[in-house]
C-alpha cells in the first residue's frame, strides 16, 4: 500500500514539474511597453539612490541603451536555444540537452559582460561619494528583494 502511495506521489509530483516547465517555456513575454517600464523605473530608482546628475543620467541611459541593442542578437539566440531545449526535454534527449545548457550558459555570460561593461564605463563618471553608494548597491539591492519577497502575498 505505502508503494503505491509512493508512486502516485512521485507521478503527481513529476507531472507538476512538467506542467510548470511547459508553463514557462510557453507563457507569453511581457509586453514591451512593461518592459520598458520596468526598466524605466529600476533605472530611476537606482539614479536617485546614487543621486546622478542629469548628465550622468544621460550617460547611464545612453550606456544601458547600447549595452540591450548589442544583446539583441545574442537574446535572438538564446530564444532559439530555449525552443531547442524544450524538444530535447520533451525527447528525453540527455546528450542535446547538456550542449544546449552549456550554449544557454554562454549566451547568458555574454549578455551579463555587456551590461557589466556598460555600468564599468559609468562607474568611473562617478564622484567619490557615488562610488561608495554605488558599492553598497547590490546589497541595497538583496535587501530590496528579500523584503518584497517576504511581504508578497505569494511568499
Amino acid at each position: 500500500m505505502k508503494n503505491t502511495w509512493l508512486r502516485f506521489a512521485a507521478v503527481a509530483a513529476i507531472a507538476g514539474g512538467m506542467l510548470l516547465s511547459a508553463q514557462e517555456v510557453g507563457s507569453q513575454p511581457e509586453q514591451p511597453a512593461v518592459q520598458q517600464q520596468r526598466r524605466h523605473d529600476g533605472g530611476a530608482r537606482i539614479a536617485q539612490y546614487l543621486n546622478l546628475t542629469p548628465a550622468q543620467e544621460a550617460q547611464a541611459t545612453a550606456e544601458f541603451q547600447a549595452a540591450r541593442q548589442s544583446a539583441q542578437p545574442i537574446r535572438a539566440q538564446l530564444k532559439q536555444v530555449r525552443l531547442a531545449m524544450s524538444q530535447a526535454v520533451r525527447a528525453n534527449d540527455t546528450a542535446k540537452i547538456d550542449q544546449l545548457s552549456t550554449q544557454e550558459a554562454n549566451l547568458k555570460g555574454q549578455i551579463l559582460a555587456l551590461r557589466h561593461q556598460a555600468f564599468a564605463r559609468l562607474y568611473t563618471t562617478l564622484t567619490p561619494e557615488q562610488k561608495a553608494k554605488a558599492d553598497q548597491l547590490p546589497a541595497q539591492m538583496r535587501q530590496h528583494r528579500l523584503e518584497s519577497h517576504q511581504t508578497s502575498p505569494n511568499g
